[in-house]
């Protein structure tokens, strides 16, 4: 614990916004933009082996391939540091919440994938270790398992294999580092959504977050410092910040692949994991995406708000604020795709539309506008 930090909410005075958790996209940004230049020159490759990339793939969160009948999609994505969260609270309830972290680690790669128009089909898992012993904590090990093949029952998807190396040295003892990649199919091609459709009147469904998903864990752990009870400081009665924190992120693919099957066709996708609600300007296009309608916060993401002494542009700059999916379809499929999601149990708003204009997004209940340069990914 720092020796500087407030021990109460109340004389907590100081904002503490994520780049002060150790995070800080100005940094790690333009890394990915440089590594994206640099994969951009690999994509000829394809050509021996009689296939092509689809260019406007390149910087969405999920990389197409034609391969002639059918596109596929892959990605890559690890889960970060929610893990130190399970841990922590393992340490003080006894309750191992690996089944949690196992469906985090595969909805943060199925829920870029379906971005693009796909269903996943093929999960693969990484699992690094601190060192052997690990994995010989049958309870968490199984809870890891266990958890792992349900999430993949929900998207289902075929759990292929991995990857479980003991990295002593590299990953802290104790610790583990977790990552999934997915590949998907993209069958019939028309399911293709890389924003190529999108246009002023489409409208701008967001899907329910569950909680803070496994985004903004870094600042959430940060915050710890200021809570007189730690992670055991209720934020309602009879849930905990550390519980709260470790609800399981919503997998998005069943409403993703009911929309195909209702015969509505997505003209964008947005899964809203770092930089916030900004990652709503994701597509490259000049739009203005006006928001009439901001979804209920979740307890736990209000809670951090409030201990973070937040404003509103830096809360929104930085978690999902109670939507995690953003879906652009035409105004006429707006309604029946709220429903359809939540017939599968996921709660979603039509939140707004988008419009000729500059590049900005504008959320006019709470007063707020990003404009295109607090969003450069690529």
């Amino acid at each position: 614990m720092s020796t500087h930090a407030p021990s109460s909410p109340s004389s907590a005075n100081d904002t503490l916004s994520y780049e002060q958790a150790g995070v800080n996209y100005d940094l790690i940004d333009p890394l990915k933009i440089s590594a994206q230049r640099a994969a951009a020159a690999t994509g000829a490759h394809l050509a021996g082996h009689g296939f092509s990339e689809v260019l406007a793939s390149r910087g969405e969160s999920a990389y197409v391939v034609d391969v002639g009948p059918f596109y596929i999609a892959s990605i890559v994505e690890c889960l970060g540091t929610k893990t130190l969260v399970a841990d922590e609270m393992r340490q003080l309830t006894g309750k191992s919440y690996y089944d949690s972290i196992a469906q985090d680690t595969i909805a943060m790669a199925v829920n870029d994938l379906i971005t693009v128009g796909a269903t996943p089909l093929v999960v693969q898992a990484y699992w690094a270790a601190g060192g052997s012993d690990w994995f010989g904590d049958k309870q968490r090990a199984q809870s890891l398992v266990e958890g792992w093949k349900r999430a993949c029952d929900v998207c289902q998807v075929a759990w292929g294999g991995g990857e479980t190396p003991a990295l002593a040295g590299i990953v802290e003892a104790g610790r583990i580092d977790l990552a999934a990649s997915c590949t998907g199919l993209i069958n019939p091609k028309e399911r293709l959504s890389v924003g190529d459709k999108l246009g002023a009147g489409d409208a701008i469904v967001l899907l329910a977050s569950s909680g803070i998903h496994a985004n903004g864990l870094s600042l959430a752990r940060k915050l710890v410092e200021r809570l007189p009870q730690g992670y055991l400081t209720e934020i309602e009665p009879g849930l905990s910040y550390g519980d709260a924190l470790l609800a399981p992120t919503t997998l998005y693919s069943p409403v993703t692949e009911a929309l195909y099957k209702a015969g509505i066709q997505p003209h964008y996708c947005a899964n809203i994991t770092g930089h916030g609600w900004r990652k709503l300007l994701r597509h490259q296009g000049k739009f203005t995406y006006r928001i009439h309608t901001v979804p209920p916060v979740t307890p736990v993401l209000k809670f951090m708000q409030e201990h973070a002494k937040q404003d509103d542009r830096e809360a929104y700059s930085t978690l999902n604020m109670g939507a995690g999916f953003a879906i652009f379809v035409p105004a006429a499929d707006a309604a029946r795709t709220v429903e359809i999601s939540k017939a599968c149990g996921i709660d979603a708003w039509v939140a707004g539309q988008l419009e000729e204009g500059e590049k900005q997004l504008l959320i006019e209940p709470l007063n707020i506008r990003f404009s295109d340069d607090d969003l450069q990914l690529r």
